[in-house]
């Protein structure tokens, strides 16, 4: 079985809408603003964008504040072809903590990081219904240390539960994540050394 091109996919949406005339609104979830900063850089030019940070995972409390802020001040900065709005989801890190249970010990990358994606997306795609938003879509897939394929597999079954289209997409494609550590620079953005959650702390110090 071929592997798809999410890139070469989300180019076609793109130019779909470009030749009609059309600038789409899009609910895009954010993990982080360095993240964030060349999805930003590149969508803006063809989508309404608002920007969700949801991310209950964060810790310690003190850490999700510092990375909300970074979010939100880069928003102001940087700039955008389109009004771009700013939502932040709630903290509600017993839903995290009830959803990796059992899952504590697996390794960085596995189980519960997938059902981490889905908790996150899930609650975008419940934004972007809410909102009334064309499509939706997350930050996630510009981190090498991302899976993708599950980003998107878990994006495109959303959408049908849902009834909102999903971007389909791989940030890191075209030097994209190359591209968020210069901006990251040029900006004077904090760059967090561990994925955000307690779990991720750990297997870091360790």
């Amino acid at each position: 079985m071929n592997k798809r091109n999410y890139q070469k996919e989300l180019e076609k949406t793109i130019a779909f809408h470009t030749g009609r005339g059309e600038v789409p609104s899009l609910l895009l979830h954010s993990c982080c603003a360095p993240c964030s900063s060349y999805v930003l850089e590149y969508l803006s030019e063809y989508f309404k964008i608002t920007v969700l940070y949801y991310n209950p995972n964060i810790y310690p409390q003190e850490e999700y504040a510092c990375r909300v802020l970074e979010q939100q001040q880069f928003l102001r900065k940087f700039p955008l072809k389109y009004e771009t709005a700013f939502i932040e989801g709630d903290y509600d890190t017993g839903r995290f903590y009830q959803m990796a249970k059992g899952m504590e010990d697996l390794p960085e990358g596995g189980e519960r990081c997938f059902a981490c994606y889905e908790m996150r997306l899930r609650e975008a795609a419940g934004y972007a219904r809410r909102l009334g938003m064309d499509y939706f879509t997350t930050t996630l897939s510009i981190s090498p240390l991302k899976d993708a394929q599950k980003l998107n597999d878990i994006g495109g079954r959303l959408a049908g539960e849902y009834g909102v289209k999903y971007l389909y997409s791989d940030f890191k494609k075209n030097n994209g994540y190359l591209r968020s550590i210069q901006l990251s620079k040029e900006y004077g953005m904090y760059r967090q050394d561990y994925c955000g959650c307690v779990f991720s702390m750990r297997s870091r110090e360790k």
